[in-house]
């Protein structure tokens, strides 16, 4: 489920900041936390994939302007029905049934305000010296929790809850230790609302703002005190714990360990199977030094080379002793360890959690049991790293640097902490998860663009077809895995069966439900993919993105649970018990497969792939609202395949019979939700 903090107009880039930081430290693997813009809010169906909803600090009449009217509609109708809310400083003034902001001064702001989650008034600044777009009004209040704890947070702006507890629905979670600058005795600072089925905290003060994103100025004198202050390491460990404490009040799964920090990137180890490709790849990168040095900088990262014989302590270690916030890891330098000799690669020691022998050994293999003369391009040159950014911007984001990679290029890592996904969504991804992406180069004369296009497709089916033949060294001999209940969501998510539905081997009793909406009920997403492209010299240049839920276990299911349910149900007929999905062997297999599809569809595109395909997914003859051009209408459409140029969905009206091919609107959430039609 998604944790969406809202990043538009009426926050601050400060704001939105530590919000992501500190909730994807608290709350990653469980949840995705993501930042949206107001288009996003207003117009994607994001309700039924979200936990909680985030305004971080700001201002609120910004939001009343954006906000009003459909817009609150839509987040009261969320948390009503069992959502969450957290407003932080204007987002807390913003869901009180009030506001007043410095009233009889140029900066006042005073009215009722909509969602009204609090039914009192939010009265500010509960402390003076606040100014727009500064840190002039900064600093550390204290604060005392409802264990009666005293907790430093950063102030700048905030307000007081008039009157909190004589509201019913209002709990008060920590109060201002010394009185405020108001006509007022009220202290409350932190309140959680309860609204219908859901939940709304709001506060005064900012918990979520973490020391290590701080960066003060000697001359920003208040800032630079409350920081000081802030800084002291019991005093930001005892935020971290109210604030993950106040999480919990909302019903969310956390981190229970508040010393977890988002880990430190790791050095990506580069080899191949392929000496003259590494050697090649080797002089190439050379020539792209900066004079003097083995760095290369490039659009949006710096890469530093080393050499197979460097010792990693050497250049690495040292570099990573200070923890770097997640949001600054793309200026951090990216070192990259070339190894030329197999015998060299890194031993278990250093990587721990993927072993490069083992996967180079096991594509190996494949391609010696396929009886093919020479090794394939795709996977054959391959780099890993235990903790990195996202295996798609060290490729898609450095044009540079991927103009100098061969064909087929694979990068792979254990931990990503800024993983990119449709609709440019951001998370940390969890031990567990095999993220992956792989390059192709395609010439101007080879596939026609048309094709090109549908390359996910054929990426997708690749990857389930190699769950399906896990376990065999010969494609369509999965040896039992071939029962597991997994099927495509076009256009290539990857669903299964969730545990606590998969109770038979019959394969009727896992095929899919006649509408899209009810697959969501008893299927999990297990794997996502995207695909961007540039052209470069007259080359297009593709890099498929794709994460697999292998051992995992959250946010939702894995392929391992899974399996294991598939051993229970095997148990029962007396059927040996399969071994766990291993990434390397996975990943081995899937890059063989899409070595073997993609020489296919370099002549032939997807169309000789499509009864496989439909084979495999959801979505043959069920049901599906199509957008009839606004206002709310839609037209009941079934499924009856997609067209192989450009992968559109067909459809067949089922009041006129008409035929439609789709296409998405483009939302992140859900790529069924608002399908628009292209051409009857």
């Amino acid at each position: 489920m998604n944790v969406l903090v809202y990043s538009g107009k009426g926050t601050t880039a400060e704001s939105v900041k530590h919000c992501l930081e500190s909730l994807r430290l608290h709350l990653s693997p469980s949840y995705a936390v993501v930042a949206v813009n107001e288009s996003a809010i207003l117009n994607d169906p994001w309700m039924s994939k979200t936990s909680m909803l985030v305004i971080p600090g700001g201002a609120d009449l910004p939001l009343c302007r954006l906000f009003d009217g459909e817009g609150n509609k839509k987040i009261k109708q969320f948390v009503r029905k069992g959502g969450r809310y957290i407003g932080f400083c204007s987002g807390g003034y913003y869901a009180s049934d009030r506001c007043e902001f410095e009233t009889g001064t140029d900066m006042e702001v005073s009215g009722p305000r909509e969602l009204s989650f609090f039914p009192g008034m939010a009265k500010g600044c509960a402390f003076k010296g606040f100014s727009y777009e500064s840190h002039e009004g900064s600093k550390c209040v204290w604060l005392e929790d409802f264990n009666g704890k005293k907790i430093p947070n950063y102030y700048n702006g905030g307000g007081v809850f008039i009157d909190a507890e004589k509201y019913a629905n209002t709990e008060v979670l920590a109060r201002y230790t010394n009185k405020t600058e108001l006509e007022t005795d009220d202290r409350a600072a932190v309140i959680l609302c309860t609204v219908g089925k859901g939940l709304a905290l709001l506060t005064g003060t900012h918990p979520e703002f973490t020391t290590s994103l701080m960066r003060p100025s000697a001359d920003e004198y208040a800032f630079y005190d409350a920081y000081n202050e802030l800084n002291v390491p019991e005093n930001e460990r005892n935020r971290k714990l109210f604030l993950r404490d106040c999480l919990k009040k909302l019903g969310l799964k956390v981190n229970e360990d508040v010393d977890v920090c988002i880990p430190q990137l790791t050095p990506v180890y580069l080899s191949s199977l392929k000496p003259e490709t590494i050697c090649k790849l080797k002089m190439d990168l050379q020539e792209m030094y900066v004079p003097g040095t083995t760095r290369y900088e490039d659009c949006n990262d710096t890469f530093e080379f080393h050499d197979e014989k460097e010792n990693d302590h050497d250049y690495f270690i040292s570099d990573t002793v200070v923890e770097t916030p997640a949001s600054d890891l793309d200026s951090v330098v990216k070192h990259v360890k070339i190894i030329q000799s197999l015998d060299s690669l890194p031993s278990h020691k250093l990587t721990p959690y993927f072993n490069m022998s083992s996967y180079f050994k096991q594509l190996s293999t494949l391609w010696e049991k396929s009886g093919s003369s020479q090794i394939g391009s795709i996977g054959s040159t391959f780099g890993y790293s235990e903790v990195i950014t996202s295996t798609n911007t060290l490729l898609d984001k450095n044009p540079g640097w991927l103009q100098q990679l061969p064909h087929g290029f694979t990068l792979t890592a254990t931990t990503q902490v800024s993983g990119r996904g449709r609709g440019g969504n951001v998370w940390v991804n969890p031990k567990g998860v095999m993220a992956t992406s792989v390059l192709f180069k395609v010439p101007v004369g080879g596939p026609q663009p048309t094709s090109i296009v549908t390359l996910q497709y054929l990426c997708g089916l690749a990857l389930v077809e190699s769950i399906f033949n896990y376990g065999s060294l010969e494609a369509g001999q999965g040896i039992g895995y071939e029962d597991m209940p997994i099927k495509l969501k076009w256009p290539n998510d990857i669903y299964s069966m969730k545990p606590e539905f998969f109770n038979s081997l019959d394969k009727d009793s896992i095929k899919a439900v006649g509408t899209v909406e009810a697959d969501e009920q008893t299927y999990a997403k297990i794997s996502g993919a995207l695909i961007n492209s540039q052209f470069l010299d007259g080359v297009f240049h593709l890099v498929w993105g794709v994460g697999v839920n292998v051992s995992n276990t959250a946010p939702t299911t894995s392929l391992n649970l899974v399996l294991e349910k598939l051993n229970v149900l095997r148990a029962a007929k007396g059927l040996p018990e399969l071994p766990p999905y291993q990434h390397e062997i996975l990943l081995a297999k899937m890059l063989h497969t899409v070595e073997q599809f993609y020489s296919v569809f370099q002549k032939s595109g997807i169309k000789p792939f499509l009864p496989l395909y439909y084979k495999r997914w959801f979505h043959s003859d069920q049901t599906v609202a199509v957008d009839a051009g606004g206002n709310g209408a839609v037209r009941r459409c079934k499924i009856k395949g997609i067209t192989p140029d450009y992968g559109l969905l067909i459809v067949e009206d089922l009041e006129n019979h008409q035929i439609l091919e789709l296409q998405p609107d483009g939302n992140s959430f859900d790529i069924f939700k608002g399908l628009i039609y292209k051409k009857s």
